[in-house]
C-alpha cells in the first residue's frame, strides 16, 4: 500500500505551488505515494492553470483524509483571508503557512500521513505575521516536541547534517559544544538509519582553517570537537576528524565517507547545493515523524512565471515515501 504523504503548498506568492503541481504531474510521484495537498484550493487551481498539470484537484474535509485508494490529487482547502500576493512575502502568507503546517503535524503525529513534505516558506512572511521562528527546522520542532533535531541534506552524491541551524555567523563559535557536537553526531547515525545506511562512515568538518591547526587558529576543535568525536568513537561509532573543511567535502564524493557534520549552516549548505541543486532533499532528522523539503527557497524572483524547476521537489516526495522512521519510546509519551 503506497505511503500517504501530506504535502504543504508553502508561500502561496512563492514557486510552491508551482513545483508541487509541475511534481503531482510526474507519474513517477503519483505511483509512489498518495499525495495530500495541504493549502489553498484557489491558489492551486490557478497554479494548475499556469502550468497546464492535467490534474484534477478533489477538496477533502479539512478534518479526515480517511480516503479508498486511487491516483487523484485531493486537497485539504484552507483558505486564507489574504488576496494572493505574487512574488512578494506579505502578513497573510505568514500566517497561512503555518496554518498549513499545523495541520500537516496534527495528520502526521496521528499516523493519518506517514510523512510530510513541506514548499518553500518566507521567513519574511513569517516575521511579518508576528512569528519568531526562523524557518521550518524550528517551527517542526515545536510542534512536535523535539529537543534534539538538525537539519540533513541528503543527495546521491553527498550528504551532509549540519551542527548549528539558523543563526547569524557571528554567534556560531560560542554554540559549538562538546554536547551538541556529540548530539549531532547521533543524529547523523540517526539520519542514515532514516536513509538505509548501514554502519555509516561520519566525518566531523572542523570550524576553523585546516580545523585549528591544534588550537594554533581557533580553540573550537580542541575544547569541543576533539572531545565529542573521541567521546562517540568510545561508543563504537565509525566517526573520525576534526577534519579540514576545504578538504573533507572532496573525500567524501571519493566515497570514503557516506555523511559529513557541519558546523554551520553555509559550510555544509555551499558545496551541497553546488553539486545537487536541483535534486537535494532536505531531512529534518530528530522528529518523531518524517518531513522533507526541497533544497531551496521561494524563489520570489520567478514565482508564478511558469520557470521553476521542480526537479527538487519530485525528489523530496519520492524520498519521504520511503524513508524508515524508528520512533523512539520517549517520543512516543509526548
Amino acid at each position: 500500500m503506497k505511503r500517504r504523504i501530506a504535502i504543504t503548498m508553502g508561500e502561496p506568492g512563492g514557486v510552491g505551488p508551482e513545483i508541487i503541481m509541475k511534481a503531482l504531474a510526474a507519474k513517477s510521484v503519483r505511483r509512489c505515494c498518495r499525495p495530500v495537498i495541504i493549502g489553498d484550493a484557489a491558489v492551486m487551481r490557478e497554479a494548475a492553470k499556469l502550468t497546464g498539470a492535467p490534474l484534477e484537484i478533489g477538496s477533502l474535509s479539512e478534518r479526515t483524509v480517511s480516503m479508498p485508494d486511487g491516483d487523484s490529487i485531493d486537497l485539504i482547502d484552507i483558505r486564507s483571508r489574504h488576496a494572493l500576493k505574487r512574488g512578494i512575502p506579505s502578513r497573510g502568507a505568514g500566517t497561512a503557512v503555518v496554518q498549513y503546517i499545523d495541520k500537516a503535524v496534527e495528520l502526521a503525529m496521528k499516523h493519518e500521513v506517514g510523512g510530510i513534505v513541506t514548499a518553500p516558506i518566507s521567513k519574511e512572511s513569517l516575521h511579518m505575521a508576528g512569528y519568531s521562528w526562523p524557518g521550518h527546522t524550528e517551527l517542526l520542532a515545536e510542534l512536535t516536541g523535539a529537543r534534539d533535531f538538525a537539519m540533513m541534506f541528503a543527495s546521491r552524491k553527498l550528504k551532509v547534517i549540519l551542527c548549528t541551524i539558523h543563526i547569524p555567523l557571528k554567534d556560531v563559535p560560542g554554540n559549538i559544544t562538546k554536547k551538541r557536537v556529540v548530539n549531532t553526531i547521533k543524529l547523523a547515525l540517526r539520519g542514515c538509519e532514516m536513509l538505509g545506511i548501514q554502519k555509516p562512515r561520519i566525518a566531523v568538518a572542523g570550524l576553523n582553517p585546516h580545523a585549528g591547526e591544534a588550537g594554533v587558529i581557533g580553540k573550537e576543535e580542541v575544547r569541543a570537537i576533539v572531545p565529542a568525536i573521541d567521546d562517540m568513537k568510545k561508543a563504537g561509532t565509525d566517526v573520525s576528524g576534526p577534519f579540514p573543511p576545504d578538504v573533507i567535502f572532496n573525500q567524501a564524493l571519493r566515497d570514503e565517507y557516506d555523511i559529513i557534520v557541519c558546523m554551520y549552516h553555509d559550510q555544509g549548505l555551499i558545496p551541497f547545493k553546488m553539486l545537487a541543486f536541483d535534486t537535494g532533499v532536505n531531512v529534518t532528522v530528530g522528529l518523531p515523524i518524517i518531513r522533507t523539503s526541497p533544497d531551496h527557497g521561494t524563489a520570489f524572483d520567478i514565482a508564478w512565471q511558469n520557470r521553476a524547476d521542480p526537479s527538487s521537489m519530485i525528489e523530496a516526495i519520492k524520498l519521504a515515501s520511503r524513508l524508515k522512521l524508528k520512533v523512539k519510546s520517549e517520543e512516543l509519551s509526548k
